[in-house]
């Protein structure tokens, strides 16, 4: 990392910064250009383990990309703050930002209504009741997480 001075080195602040993202892009290898593509994402850790679930229609070029190679990258950014000085001219912006990598597993049938529950989790605080008929018309997955930096600038 270029910029160490805005480097967020534990692995709980890390964690933290992406409980506050609500999407995460996830980069899939394609044949002349990466698939990137915007995701509503929940995560699940334990001792610094990262699980990152996803979910979407049961086909689509993800599922075509993942069979042929299972290997992804991530990003989630927020705190997003232009800041200004007039009197320079100059300006920057704040954030918090995470990246990793890993491998995607898809999440068989019996576990699918768990992993949506985490998923749910992450945007509703609280049980969010959902509607349990469109678990089979769901593909769910998930990313196991390998490795994860996060970046931070926040003015003082």
């Amino acid at each position: 990392m270029r910029r160490s001075d805005r480097e967020i080195k534990d692995i709980n602040e890390i964690i933290q910064v992406m409980e506050k993202c609500d999407v995460c892009r996830l980069a899939l290898n394609d044949e002349e250009y990466p698939y990137i593509l915007p995701l509503n994402f929940g995560m699940q850790t334990d001792n610094g383990e990262i699980i990152l679930y996803f979910h979407g229609a049961n086909e689509g070029k993800k599922y075509e990309l993942i069979a042929k190679d299972n290997r992804a990258s991530f990003e989630m950014d927020c705190s997003h703050k232009l800041v200004t000085d007039m009197q320079t001219g100059n300006c920057t912006m704040e954030y918090e930002s995470v990246i990793g990598c890993g491998r995607i597993e898809m999440i068989p049938d019996d576990e699918k209504y768990d992993a949506l529950c985490i998923l749910m989790k992450h945007y509703h605080k609280e049980d969010f009741p959902f509607n349990k008929a469109v678990v089979p018309r769901t593909t769910v997955f998930k990313l196991i997480v390998e490795q994860v930096s996060g970046k931070r600038r926040m003015m003082k």
